[in-house]
């Protein structure tokens, strides 16, 4: 494949070099047809000399055969150059034939056989490139793909995340659907051996079937290795699969232009004045500076602390000339839905992308245009996976160490996790939002509404685009366990706050920090005995 690709790319510029060598011989021709000036041309006979004429027939005669010379060799030259381009074009075409391109088989409607042809050749040739019958060798230990194993019941799986369990039963619908149809098929081939069909065997089902394994190379496909029980207690059966993806296929080219495209941010809030100024110096720069298409909504409950939240509003929009904000206040206790509902619903302007935010969210200027380009009224909703940060306190180790809250925005495994258990910041476009039934009001305090509205954008026709991104952070905040908790919740509650708190490792060297100073100390008094 990528000899045929360099092919390719060489045979158009074989051409420009013909081209090139073509252009050149002719202005050699007619550099060497051109008469010289005075001083370069040849001493010729005087006209009235007796061996004039003689002289300029030598003169002619000798200057025809160099320029016939010439000819002889330019023409060499471009035969030469033009069977080397006929090689060429044939070693590329046969290349093109034994190994066929995935647009042919795309493009090629009036040779419906020739496409099918090509399109099973290039499935047969993925199970070749993949670890199937041989292994390959790899740079590093890191570089192998690991397999996962799975029985009727359950997936056991390396890569589990904070919503993944090391052993569970397949809950996405598409990996469930999977590995039904891999034991089915591995079923159907023990049934249907090649081979003498009226020879008297065993029944297999599926009760037979002991554990498989599984592991998907990105470019090449997923490999399935399954074992069934054997007619006796040692002995077994082995049925390996293979799918083979695809050749890549364009869908789509578009052009799209968000220089117009507002979003409107949606803040509920009450109290943390503190939280608020954090959060209007990262909306000042990252908003209204660099990006400039927002609108901020803050929708306020209750009045303590309000005068100070509406100040840091006001300084901020007099300060930077700001005046697309919206501030509304609510006399009750605090719910998100109602407040992030009652901000989208307010709203009289034209369609508009609605970002619910929370004021211990920081975001980049990338992040909105992640945001612009993830949602489509009527077709897309946009649930970004935030990067949620550890304590700093435990990360840098002492108070006085702490750097800058943007150089603490890393994503590493030492400062932080994907939350992907959460739902809250999300971007769509009013009109989803309003058709969709908005929040369940209901829904009283902080959570559970969230996961409610992205029930319903789930059951609904339009596709939820769920990833990770770089640009979207939750700051770290104490969480506080209160103490009216049951004693279960309570546990629960520390449970999920020692997740927030600090890495595996991390709490661990907490854990045996006076393990660690008793070894760091032995080895002091070990240096000076020495």
């Amino acid at each position: 494949m990528i000899l045929r690709r360099g092919f390719v790319v060489f045979l158009p510029r074989l051409v420009g070099l013909l081209v090139v060598a073509c252009c050149s011989v002719s202005i050699v021709y007619m550099l060497a047809c051109t008469p010289k000036g005075d001083t370069e041309q040849l001493a010729l006979p005087r006209v009235h000399s007796p061996t004039a004429k003689e002289g300029y027939e030598a003169i002619l005669q000798e200057r025809e055969e160099q320029h016939r010379d010439y000819i002889i060799s330019l023409k060499k030259q471009i035969a030469q150059l033009k069977a080397e381009l006929q090689g060429r074009s044939e070693q590329l075409k046969s290349v093109q034939d034994q190994n066929p391109d995935p647009l042919d088989i795309r493009l090629d409607h009036s040779n419906p056989e020739k496409a099918q042809a090509n399109l099973l050749a290039f499935l047969r040739a993925q199970i070749d490139k993949a670890e199937v019958h041989s292994g390959v060798k790899l740079s590093t230990e890191y570089a192998a793909v690991p397999f996962e194993s799975f029985t009727l019941q359950k997936v056991y799986q390396l890569e589990t995340g904070l919503t993944r369990h090391p052993e569970e039963k397949p809950v996405r619908k598409d990996k469930r659907d999977e590995l039904v149809e891999v034991i089915e098929l591995a079923v159907g081939n023990l049934n249907n051996p090649e081979g003498d069909s009226n020879t008297k065997r065993r029944v297999y089902t599926a009760s037979d079937f002991i554990e498989g394994i599984y592991r998907t190379e990105k470019d090449k496909g997923t490999l399935y290795e399954l074992t069934f029980k054997g007619d006796t207690k040692h002995q077994f059966k082995k049925i390996v699969l293979f799918r083979p993806f695809g050749p890549v296929m364009k869908v789509k080219n578009e052009n799209i232009n968000m220089a117009d495209t507002l979003i409107n941010v949606i803040v509920p809030l009450a109290k943390r004045a503190n939280k608020f100024r954090q959060f209007m110096q990262n909306f000042r720069e990252m908003g209204i500076q660099q990006d400039g298409r927002i609108h901020l909504t803050v929708v306020y409950f209750g009045k303590e602390q309000m005068n100070e939240v509406k100040s840091i509003l006001e300084n901020t929009s007099k300060s930077v000339n700001f005046k697309n904000f919206t501030f509304i206040q609510l006399n009750e206790e605090f719910s998100r839905g109602k407040g992030l509902d009652v901000g989208a619903r307010v709203w009289k302007g034209s369609n508009v992308v609605l970002f619910f935010c929370d004021v211990d969210i920081y975001f980049t200027s990338e992040f909105l245009n992640s945001c612009r380009l993830n949602t489509q009224p009527g077709k897309k909703v946009f649930y970004p996976v935030l990067f949620s940060q550890y304590n700093p306190s435990i990360i840098y180790g002492h108070q006085d160490s702490i750097p800058s809250l943007e150089q603490q925005l890393i994503i590493k495994k030492e400062t932080g996790f994907w939350r992907d258990f959460g739902f809250g910041m999300t971007c769509q476009y009013r009109s989803d939002f309003i058709n969709i039934g908005g929040f369940d009001l209901d829904i009283k305090g902080w959570g559970g509404e969230d996961v409610h509205l992205y029930r319903k954008y789930l059951h609904s026709n339009l596709i939820v685009i769920r990833t990770p991104v770089r640009g979207l952070f939750h700051l770290w905040h104490e969480k506080r366990c209160l103490d009216e908790l049951t004693p279960e919740q309570y546990k629960m509650c520390m449970q999920s706050k020692a997740m927030n708190e600090a890495s595996h490792g991390q709490l661990g060297m907490l854990v045996f920090r006076q393990e660690i100073e008793t070894h760091l100390h032995k080895q002091k008094l070990n240096s000076k005995k020495t």
